[in-house]
């Protein structure tokens, strides 16, 4: 997309507040780097004090009020505490969906705002388009490439991520490009789909999710495919597992389809159990005051 793509800059600019709020359920809006508003929700999970939080990254046309990530969060906060938010061009947010590109600063903008809260441990899950957003995030953001510390995660859940761009080898995919790169693609997009697209074309191509992998060690990395995903058949699980070079966890489910709306209770409960697992062995290096963290405009519901 011709805004440029979102590179290293990881992070959020809004100013830094200095005090921790009570952890109670509340919606935010918070302001990314490149200065985009994204509506987020907070929820606390089993315990007040507890130090981790978990991130949901949605797919493409999802968002914060969607009834699979709601579930999705639900699940996620027996377990822990919970942020979900709406990426750039869906929902409430502003802006428009660069399909994968500057949406790390979106994610880059939750994880500040759980650093805010109190949370010194953050785990992100990401689905689709949110899974190959997390990729670059942790890729991006890690400690051993320059990333704001602030933004910087603990362990990283990718559920049905592309591997590469610009891949057409399924119908739903063909369809989806259609959406993305025609203008009457978008209108149907805007008008059926609740999705505002950008309308030019990456401009540079980001990092892809398989070259991000090798970035991410040594957070611990899991990912999680559909052995029926109708949108990315099992090499693209396969090949992002590869590229961890035997630092990431594959679990290839059996009768799954696509993202949150095909992940049952379940599965959802079992991967909350690996991030609350994993978490723990996470680098003491990326944890942070709440006075270095920042959001804007947050209200308690």
């Amino acid at each position: 997309m011709t805004s440029g793509t979102a590179g290293r800059a990881a992070g959020s600019s809004v100013p830094p507040i200095t005090r921790t709020p009570p952890r109670v359920q509340r919606r935010a809006t918070l302001r990314t780097q490149d200065g985009v508003s994204v509506e987020a929700e907070y929820k606390p999970g089993p315990d007040p004090a507890g130090e981790l939080a978990i991130v949901l990254a949605h797919g493409f046309t999802g968002g914060v009020d969607r009834p699979h990530l709601r579930r999705a969060a639900g699940v996620f906060a027996q377990r822990a505490a919970v942020i979900t938010f709406s990426f750039r061009g869906h929902g409430a947010s502003g802006g428009l969906s660069t399909v994968g590109d500057r949406e790390v600063l979106d994610l880059a903008a939750a994880v500040e705002w759980a650093r805010f809260l109190g949370h010194t441990r953050v785990v992100t899950v990401g689905f689709s388009m949110g899974g190959s957003v997390v990729l670059r995030h942790a890729a991006l953001a890690g400690a051993a490439h320059g990333g704001r510390t602030e933004a910087r995660i603990d362990a990283v859940v990718a559920v049905s991520a592309p591997a590469r761009w610009f891949y057409r080898g399924t119908a739903p995919m063909r369809r989806l490009h259609w959406v993305v790169t025609r203008p009457l693609g978008r209108v149907v997009g805007r008008v059926g789909l609740r999705t505002r697209i950008h309308p030019h074309e990456w401009d540079p191509v980001p990092l892809s999710p398989v070259e991000s992998v090798p970035l991410i060690a040594p957070t611990p990395l899991l990912v999680v495919h559909g052995d029926r995903d109708p949108y990315f058949p099992v090499d693209h699980p396969r090949m992002l597992a590869a590229a961890a070079a035997g630092g990431a966890e594959l679990w290839l489910e059996a009768g799954m389809g696509h993202a949150e709306n095909a992940a049952d209770d379940a599965l959802l409960g079992r991967i909350a159990e690996w991030a609350t697992a994993s978490w723990t062995s996470a680098n003491a290096e990326g944890s942070v005051s709440a006075e270095d963290s920042a959001i804007a405009e947050g209200e308690e519901l």
